[in-house]
């Protein structure tokens, strides 16, 4: 088999939560050696965090196990002196660090990129913060409400006259956080074949998640009116890009949004008179037309509707519940899924890491690991001795 894209680079995983750790579990599973760095009396906090599986007496939080797989688990508490020259030999081996601690909380302990880039000057220092290392905003605590607050997002998702809606997934910490770290980092690694030098990435959750808003964005930009919530073509507006109720309460999205479609659309149900609903019209005109198709689409359950637009691809798709996407024959079909096998609880499903490659596949190296788990064979393979790795153990070091 061909090596995966990562094989060779070996991350220091600081991180804790979502964020970061998702970001390095996806490059742990394109091949990358990582190490998930914790201190081992106060780990990080999502082991703690339900839902947990219920094996053998013992709790084991879901969340941990989604967003660690293929990493290994060192204990160490890099606060102390001897943990921080622990640290510093593993950063000798190290190609990234990531972490997401407050901007200069790191370098209080003596740990910060400066003096890391010390060590070894091609070590990239992947840093993700809300609002970045810099600005008025720095110092501030904050989650993913804040940033999507702060980036305009929020205020676009909802109802017209309504207030915002909370959207059910974490945008800013995955979109702008997880996966803007993992092309941080893979950009730095690839100019450091060039300049033979590490540096510091700084990720700003609010800024990775602003790209999001690129159309109202460019919109207001050439016409200087702002988009309302539920007022903006792909957000509620149109007739023919919405979402509809079927018969049997579930639900369907209809995204008939050029006009070939549309006609389409409507000629395949035989309903002439829903042409002009695709046309500009004025916003009571537009809800009448959208009450009209809801009518309409509640006439038959939504298996009807799917299979005609299977049969015609009209662009009608389910609107899946999170219990059913799982189901669904084409995510299994590109294997979305993936069941692994945990030694206490049995199998484990999971989401995939989602980009394909021809030559050089990605695939799981392991279930995410007990707390220190590899502690004494990564401390030995960096140099030190049993005894000295027993003497760390009784200072609580690792």
């Amino acid at each position: 088999m061909s090596k995966r894209p990562l094989e060779g680079i070996r991350i220091l995983d600081l991180s804790r939560l979502l964020p970061g750790p998702l970001a390095t579990m996806f490059m742990a599973d394109m091949g990358a050696e990582v190490i998930k760095v914790e201190n081992p009396s106060q780990p990080d906090y999502v082991r703690n965090f339900p839902p947990v599986y219920e094996a053998e007496g013992k709790e084991f939080s879901a969340n941990y196990l989604a967003f660690n797989r293929s990493k290994k688990s060192l204990t160490l508490d890099y606060t102390q002196p001897e943990g921080k020259e622990i640290f510093w030999k593993l950063v000798q081996t190290a190609d990234v660090i990531v972490e997401q601690f407050r901007p200069g909380y790191l370098d209080k302990l003596g740990i910060g990129y400066n003096e890391a880039q010390k060590v070894n000057q091609k070590i990239i220092y992947v840093s993700i913060t809300g609002y970045g290392q810099t600005g008025s905003y720095s110092h501030l605590a904050g989650h993913d409400l804040n940033y999507l607050s702060y980036s305009g997002i929020l205020g676009l998702i909802g109802e017209a006259g309504k207030a915002p809606s909370l959207p059910a997934v974490q945008l800013a910490d995955i979109a702008g956080g997880s996966y803007m770290a993992m092309i941080g980092t893979l950009a730095a690694l690839q100019a450091r074949t060039h300049t033979h030098k590490g540096q510091h990435v700084d990720i700003s959750m609010t800024e990775g998640v602003m790209p999001l808003l690129i159309v109202p964005f460019t919109h207001y930009q050439a016409t200087k009116q702002a988009q309302k919530r539920g007022e903006t073509p792909l957000s509620g507006a149109f007739p023919n890009y919405n979402v509809y109720m079927c018969k049997d309460g579930k639900y369907i999205s209809l995204a008939t949004l050029e006009p070939k479609f549309w006609i389409k659309f409507c000629n395949i149900v035989q309903k002439p008179e829903f042409l002009g609903f695709a046309m500009p019209q004025e916003p009571e005109e537009m809800q009448k037309n959208k009450a009209t198709l809801q009518t309409f689409f509640l006439t038959q359950e939504r298996n009807y509707w799917l299979k005609l637009s299977q049969e015609h691809d009209l662009l009608i798709s389910p609107v899946y519940e999170i219990d059913e996407i799982e189901q669904d024959k084409h995510l299994q079909e590109r294997n979305m899924f993936i069941k692994m096998q945990h030694p206490q609880i049995g199998d484990v499903l999971s989401l995939a890491f989602p980009i394909k490659f021809s030559e050089s596949p990605t695939f799981p190296q392991n279930i995410a690991p007990e707390l220190g788990a590899d502690t004494e064979k990564i401390l030995q393979e960096i140099g030190f001795s049993t005894t000295e790795i027993e003497k760390f153990k009784s200072q609580n070091i690792v």
